[in-house]
């Protein structure tokens, strides 16, 4: 993968300093008491205690920082090292990886068990490379235990329509069991233009 297939490493590129810009913008939201953790609490909400977490596209470890905090093993993976060095800063309990969702093989790091459940919160499927879409989905699928669930959330107006997307998940093996339009649970319809998938493996 290449700079220019992948939307994340591209503005990178174009701005050395785009990964500092975005661990600053969420540090002036903290600061001033944004709410971020709705994901987080919709995926908390879906869990027992001690639930295996995967937060892939994790940037800062936003939200696999609270599921940590609630009380899950939670594993984040991204491919931008300046933000898996702010999620180690701000949160020193999970297991922060650096690396790409579509190259994802976390057996190979020693981690062997399957998780309970993938997010991937943060418009995050929209910046990979399109050809590596499916095979992102596919790498989920494989993760995933047999009752796991991979909750993807993204906007609209992204390069990458719904349709395409549940179609993409379909092919890597993945059946949505519920469809949103926000992180606190409003049914999705044909007009919305954030979609919140919950995805299983198929049968």
């Amino acid at each position: 993968m290449t700079a220019t297939d992948n939307l994340w490493l591209r503005k990178i590129a174009e701005d050395p300093g785009h990964s500092q810009w975005y661990i600053d913008r969420f540090r002036t939201m903290a600061a001033r008491g944004d709410d971020l953790g709705g994901e987080a609490r919709m995926i908390d909400a879906m869990l027992p205690r001690g639930a295996r977490v995967l937060d892939a596209g994790c940037g800062t470890g936003r939200v696999g920082g609270l599921l940590a905090a609630a009380g899950h093993d939670v594993t984040g993976v991204d491919l931008d090292p300046e933000l898996i060095a702010e999620a180690r800063r701000n949160h020193p309990g999970p297991r922060w990886e650096v690396g790409d969702l579509s190259e994802l093989d976390l057996p190979g790091l020693g981690l062997p068990e399957r998780f309970d459940v993938i997010v991937c919160a943060g418009n995050v499927m929209t910046f990979a490379a399109p050809d590596s879409r499916v095979e992102i989905l596919r790498r989920f699928a494989a993760h995933l235990s047999s009752t796991g669930r991979a909750v993807i959330g993204f906007g609209s107006g992204r390069g990458y329509d719904f349709d395409t997307f549940l179609a993409d998940a379909a092919t890597a093996g993945l059946s949505p069991e519920l469809q949103l339009s926000t992180w606190d649970l409003r049914p999705f319809t044909p007009s919305a233009d954030f979609l919140v998938a919950v995805l299983a493996p198929k049968a």
